[in-house]
């Protein structure tokens, strides 16, 4: 509706000054370590149809991803384990800008070690 609405110029000049803020808050990061390592989600995976009618759970079940995928950087999602109701738990491993190979090496050798 706002870029419908004639907002769409001011909106989009605005997302695109936040997105390059995350873009350099990123880089300075990659400056200091190799990759950076989160959990992928806040929670353990839902039950199939779970949630499914709560938009707002939904859109925060991604709020780990979201602003790696802003800032553009290379990641990827690694099961590195199980909750204690036997839901998948994933480890997120982020890169630098062309890190795409350091990603993969970590998560086979991660997988290697956890038996994924």
């Amino acid at each position: 509706y706002v870029l419908s609405a004639g907002y769409y110029d001011a909106y989009y000049a605005r997302a695109q000054k936040v997105r390059t803020l995350i873009r350099r808050d990123f880089e300075h990061a990659f400056e200091q370590v190799d990759v950076l390592v989160t959990p992928t989600t806040p929670t353990t995976a839902f039950r199939i149809g779970e949630k499914t009618d709560d938009p707002l759970q939904m859109y925060l079940s991604d709020i780990y991803t979201v602003p790696v995928n802003l800032a553009g950087a290379p990641a990827l999602s690694v099961p590195c384990g199980r909750s204690s109701n036997g839901l998948p738990v994933g480890l997120q491993i982020v890169g630098p800008h062309f890190g795409e190979e350091t990603i993969l090496r970590l998560a086979y050798a991660l997988e290697q070690a956890i038996g994924s």
